[in-house]
């Protein structure tokens, strides 16, 4: 015959209780080790990051101190260059004007001490010319000086006809060249100017006026060939300049698209240094999340394991997307779940090594009483086993937890004194009842853990039966 289930709620012996105080502590300081251990390869790691990322700073700071020291090369070597220019071409226009007063200076036939005063100046200043000396304020005053002596000593080629002095005269204006009309458009008509009245004073009569003005238009051409000379020099600098500006705001340019890659560089790298601390302490951990989630579901955690695990793949899904600060986030996340779940594993495995012991109890005190063992099981944090007397009645077993208290639940088939249905009146299991208290009483003398009272429904009390556990309802046996 078999009846109700018959159940008993069993607290463990204070020896047993500081056993597993002891079991837990040590569990306790393994998991602080391993932490430890986690905390200094972490540590280890980003030590090695940034030793990696200052020479990456190192080699990207010599290249750019390589590039800055060839650009001021380039710029020293191209304002050197722009400066040889400017000399030579303010050498050449020295050269010019003093040409220009040398050829009035030989217009003077006298050779006097003043004339001679005047060719010493002349040669002085024409040694001059090339050492970056301005000398256009000394080549005026000894213009000037040769022009007055020209006019106090009269026309040079004295023997000369009028018309002869005036055609060099007009040569010379012509020699000068149409560009120095373009660049001093004054100075060419006022030339032509004092030719016309140079040429009306040719005539008879004009003698004292052809003298007069012979110097002035001497000067004149002089002034205008020096002027002409000045502007087309000053036009070429003014060239020079703007090609040097442009060169310049090209280089502007070109440093700010650096700059901005320079930016774009430093961004990538920063999200690449994020992604590689990401993948860092993942890989410090990753081994014991999945052993902690093997473990979840080896004692039946199948929730904590599915939280690892998905956890996890958040962790590897943003670092395959490459999304920095998700893959950060989501580690430091796992990372905390992960001393959760290794506590909370922790006392799975207590619970799972107090079933199993209490099992051992049980068996050695079901042998004790003829039983024979005929098999066991782990079912869904439950231990199953199953006994056999010699006149074959079978006690299923189940042993479970109900909060912080282990539970013993027997299924009974083939005991006469086990009725199928429960007595209105009360039910009476009194053989099967002491066989049961007698294998609870040889647990109890193991010292570790104390059976309660056996209960099953509908029992005689002479007080309050206990209550079945609220879990045992879906323990239940399959063949």
């Amino acid at each position: 015959m078999s009846g109700s289930p018959k159940y008993s709620t069993v607290t463990v012996a204070p020896a047993y209780a500081r056993l597993e105080a002891e079991r837990r502590r040590a569990r306790e300081a393994a998991r602080r080790r391993q932490e430890a251990q986690r905390a200094r390869e972490r540590a280890e790691r980003a030590a090695l990051r940034a030793r990696e990322a200052a020479a990456r700073r190192e080699r990207a700071r010599a290249e750019a101190e390589r590039r800055e020291a060839e650009l001021a090369a380039r710029r020293a070597a191209r304002q050197e260059a722009h400066a040889a220019r400017s000399r030579e071409e303010q050498s050449g226009a020295d050269v010019r004007r003093l040409a220009e007063v040398g050829e009035l200076l030989g217009r003077i036939g006298a050779q006097d001490s003043e004339v001679r005063d005047l060719r010493e100046q002349l040669g002085l200043l024409r040694a001059r010319v090339g050492r970056a000396e301005d000398l256009g304020a000394a080549i005026e005053e000894l213009r000037g000086r040769v022009v007055l002596l020209g006019r106090e000593g009269g026309a040079p080629d004295r023997g000369a006809g009028h018309g002869s002095v005036l055609a060099g005269l007009e040569e010379r204006l012509a020699r000068i060249g149409p560009e120095a009309r373009e660049h001093d458009r004054q100075g060419y008509q006022y030339c032509v100017g004092l030719l016309g009245e140079l040429r009306a004073a040719a005539g008879p009569g004009g003698e004292t006026r052809f003298r007069a003005l012979l110097g002035t238009v001497e000067h004149a051409l002089a002034r205008h060939a020096a002027t002409a000379g000045e502007r087309a020099a000053e036009e070429l600098r003014r060239a020079d300049r703007a090609r040097e500006a442009a060169r310049q705001a090209e280089e502007s340019a070109a440093a700010r698209e650096a700059d901005r890659r320079a930016a774009e560089e430093a961004e990538r790298e920063r999200l690449a240094a994020v992604l590689a601390e990401a993948a860092d302490r993942l890989g410090v951990v990753r081994q014991s999340v999945q052993d902690a989630a093997a473990e979840a579901v080896e004692l039946a955690d199948p929730e904590l394991a599915e939280r690892i695990e998905a956890a996890l793949a958040s962790v590897t899904g943003a670092l395959a997307a490459g999304a920095a600060a998700e893959a950060l986030t989501a580690v430091a996340a796992l990372e905390e779940l992960l001393v959760g779940a290794e506590a909370r594993l922790d006392e799975l495995q207590l619970a799972y090594t107090r079933r199993m012991d209490l099992a051992q109890a049980l068996q050695d005190a079901m042998l004790g009483e003829g039983f024979a063992f005929t098999g066991g099981a782990e079912q869904d944090g439950r231990l199953l086993m199953s006994f056999e007397r010699p006149s074959g009645a079978t006690y299923r077993t189940t042993i479970g937890t109900d909060g912080e208290d282990a539970v013993l639940l027997y299924q009974v088939d083939g005991e006469p004194d086990v009725l199928l249905r429960p007595d209105p009146d009360g039910a009476v299991c009194d053989r099967t009842e002491d066989l049961l208290e007698r294998v609870h009483e040889a647990i109890v003398d193991r010292n570790d853990f104390v059976p309660g009272e056996l209960g099953w429904q509908g029992k005689r009390s002479g007080g309050q039966p206990p209550k079945p556990p609220a879990a045992a309802k879906d323990w239940t046996w399959t063949r």
